[in-house]
């Protein structure tokens, strides 16, 4: 019979008469096996440890961050401090208003890519500008969950393709516009009627501005010195920087509103710390009994005119419209090179403006002058 050995190395168990912490332990039995250091291995089972307590709130965590929680805190972390109250609450609400139940309460690791591309293109379908800003929202809430290790990947961002192919052409119609033959008579018109909505108006008609362009102006985007106004991107429907270039008339307008002291260039009549509501244009039309037109035809009717007259090239009269290119090199050219010409078809226009009814008949346009460049 063989004799008996100690489990620990192989040693007969007659070998030695030790107590047994002096043993020899397995690892210096075998001439093969590094020793161990008793505090490294102390320190790897707490790190274990750890490591199985992480994965258990991890995985807590995400049963319980659910995309409502995330998107809320975000809201409340980051949108909310910085943008306006109106802003703010329109925000959280189009996605709780548009986002079915079942994805909205779903843990937010567990939704799919399926879910989202399903509720955005039903979305996109019924209201694509909502569809577009519902998206848009969607992946920076996504974007933040994976600063948060709640989430890998951002699926919104996979499905920016996908929805632009699936997306119907929108049908642009043309906004009433007035017949540019009448502006004249218009313009004197409101000019009979003194009034910040009627000043904001002619302001708006001289500049070929859009109206949230004009009612949102503030003081600093101004020099009078230099005639030019400068819209920020943040505020432009292209989101690019665009100077307009002001006419005297302009100016004078501007000058008028200056002794009013408010931060905006036109506040509401009813107070001075609110700019003039984007109501009070159209109120304004309505009761000159002008329903057959709107604010923004204006634009169309400057277009109309400039072209019509050859007053200006096509890519100048764009440029003065701050009509977005595709081409940004070429964009950048146009806004570099069109100075002088887009700040000569505004002068003209405001000329055209202050005419007589008879002059409006046979207005010879003189085309301005054309750097040799072409575009």
């Amino acid at each position: 019979m063989a004799p008996a050995t100690d489990r620990a190395c192989g040693l007969p168990a007659t070998a030695s008469r030790k107590p047994a912490e002096l043993l020899p332990t397995p690892a210096r039995c075998w001439p093969n096996s590094p020793p161990r250091d008793p505090l490294d291995e102390r320190g790897k089972g707490k790190a274990a440890a750890r490591e199985a307590e992480e994965l258990r709130k991890r995985e807590k965590t995400s049963s319980t961050a659910t995309l409502a929680r995330v998107a809320r805190a975000y809201h409340e972390r980051v949108i909310e401090p910085r943008r306006a109250r109106k802003y703010a609450a329109d925000w959280i609400s189009s996605l709780e208003r548009h986002i079915p139940a079942k994805v909205w309460h779903k843990p937010i690791a567990a939704v799919t890519r399926a879910e989202l591309l399903d509720l955005l293109s039903d979305l996109q379908a019924k209201m694509a500008d909502t569809a577009h800003r519902v998206r848009r929202r969607l992946e920076e809430v996504l974007d933040d969950a994976i600063e948060r290790d709640l989430i890998e990947v951002n699926p919104v961002t996979m499905l920016r393709g996908k929805l632009r192919r699936m997306a119907v052409p929108k049908r642009v119609e043309p906004r009433p516009a007035m017949a540019f033959a009448e502006v004249p008579a218009f313009v004197a018109t409101l000019r009979a009627r003194p009034s910040i909505a009627a000043l904001c108006m002619e302001f708006t008609i001289l500049t070929a501005a859009r109206t949230g362009e004009a009612i949102g102006a503030t003081w600093p985007e101004f020099d009078l010195d230099a005639a030019t106004w400068t819209v920020p991107a943040a505020r432009m429907k292209g989101g690019e920087q665009h100077v307009v270039h002001l006419a005297p008339r302009a100016i004078a307008i501007l000058r008028e509103l200056q002794e009013l002291g408010s931060a905006w260039v036109f506040p509401s009549p009813d107070d001075l710390l609110r700019p003039l509501s984007n109501m009070a244009m159209l109120t304004l039309l309505r009761r000159l009994k002008r329903t057959d037109i709107t604010v923004h035809g204006f634009r169309s009717t400057f277009s109309t005119w400039a072209n019509e007259t050859g007053a200006a090239r096509p890519d100048v009269i764009e440029a003065c419209l701050a009509h977005r290119e595709g081409d940004r090199i070429r964009a950048a050219y146009n806004r570099s090179k069109f100075t002088s010409e887009r700040r000569a078809l505004l002068e003209v226009w405001a000329g055209y403006i202050d005419s007589t009814p008879e002059q409006t008949n046979v207005v010879p346009i003189k085309r301005p002058a054309i750097e040799a460049t072409a575009a």
